[in-house]
């Protein structure tokens, strides 16, 4: 079985039900969960829902409309539309199977760690010669890249149809922090 027909099962077998039916209002996006040792949380639907008329402020931040507005991918089976969409995603799988798509290896930049916690997360791709990086676990990068609660925004390939190293990341906390 895929992996992610397995995360469907899962997901049913795990969702809120209104009286003896399944509710078809529930996807495994809007529920959370814990699973595999990580929580799994709608952010699309918590950060770019403006609340009652308001904009973004310190206790409701919001991602920019253009991650909102972005494809998310929430699957690994998930992919884009067409070369050279933008896509987004804080499904770990995903990231991972992207990464290892283009041999990259999880890292952080040495000297931006604080307080004990990872600093600026990157990939490090062979090949390329640029700033030293320091590799990490993926639980270490997983972790850091939940409790600040980033998304990826990211491309499987470019408009030519090659395979795209483009990734960045986003947090609605950004501009309020």
């Amino acid at each position: 079985m895929n992996e992610v027909m397995s995360d469907e099962l899962w997901a049913l077998a795990h969702l809120p039900r209104r009286g003896s039916q399944l509710s078809t209002q529930h996807s495994v996006l809007g529920t959370q969960y814990r699973r595999k040792g990580f929580a799994m949380t709608d952010f699309k639907e918590e950060y770019c829902r403006a609340p009652s008329g308001k904009g973004p402020s310190e206790r409701n931040p919001r991602l920019p409309r253009s991650v909102c507005e972005a494809h998310w991918i929430n699957a690994p089976g998930e992919h884009e539309r067409h070369p050279g969409e933008s896509l987004v995603t804080r499904n770990h799988e995903v990231i991972r199977q992207w990464a290892e798509a283009r041999a990259a290896v999880p890292a952080t930049v040495p000297g931006t760690e604080h307080d004990g916690h990872l600093g600026v997360l990157r990939f490090d791709f062979p090949g390329y010669n640029g700033r030293t990086l320091e590799h990490v676990t993926w639980d270490e990068w997983f972790d850091t890249l939940d409790t600040r609660k980033l998304v990826m925004i990211y491309q499987e390939h470019t408009r030519n149809g090659r395979l795209s190293n483009f990734f960045h990341f986003n947090s609605p906390f950004r501009e309020s922090e």
